[in-house]
């Protein structure tokens, strides 16, 4: 009887939800999986559906020419990847700062499933392009540095680029940030963090 009431809490509304975790690394002591574990656990506490898709366990080669992009069929990890997005009306990532940016495989990634007619149309005017309209997506990312020190030294720019040069084109808005920086913070610090993405996971739509 617990879910209903909270949904009831959150007015009724419900999320198919699709979280894309993009830490490369499969040791399971990264903190970016514990968050995105608690974010899973928080979303099916609320009632959302949830599918997960861990990068860091897949087979894809990464894209070297445009025809590849455009005219090799997607294999068989990208295209299970494109299903669970086309299913998902909530988009959550996750990913650790490498080098001020996304790491590689990530980036590999989504180059890989973003593709003509899955989630571009090709020659369709700026603003008209994308296909996956109507998913919203939440963005959250760990560091080293202090968040406050990304967010006005650097401009949080690998998350501003991500929303604007990826999501935003292919059509999904709007897309929330949550910062974590000073990742090696105490015991206490990260149960909060974790905490925090129970919630970010339960309030998903």
């Amino acid at each position: 009887m617990a879910v209903p009431s909270l949904r009831r809490k959150m007015g009724g509304m419900s999320s198919r939800i699709a979280i894309i975790d993009g830490h490369p690394d499969p040791d399971p002591d990264r903190f970016v999986h514990a968050l995105a574990v608690e974010y899973k656990r928080g979303a099916e506490t609320a009632g959302h559906e949830v599918r997960s898709i861990e990068i860091a366990t897949l087979d894809f080669p990464v894209l070297r020419s445009r025809q590849g992009w455009t005219d090799e069929p997607p294999v068989a990890a990208i295209a299970d990847a494109q299903q669970t997005i086309a299913w998902a009306n909530h988009v959550a990532i996750f990913y650790p700062l490498w080098l001020g940016d996304v790491p590689a495989l990530l980036k590999a990634f989504l180059e890989q499933v973003m593709r003509p007619g899955f989630a571009i149309r090709e020659g369709a005017r700026p603003g008209q392009m994308g296909l996956l309209k109507g998913r919203s997506a939440q963005i959250v990312v760990t560091m080293g540095m202090p968040a406050f020190f990304y967010r006005f030294f650097y401009g949080a720019h690998s998350v501003k680029s991500l929303e604007r040069n990826i999501l935003k084109l292919v059509g999904i808005a709007p897309v929330r940030h949550t910062i974590i920086g000073s990742v090696e913070a105490s015991p206490e610090q990260r149960e909060a963090w974790l905490e925090e993405m129970t919630g970010l996971g339960m309030g998903a739509v």
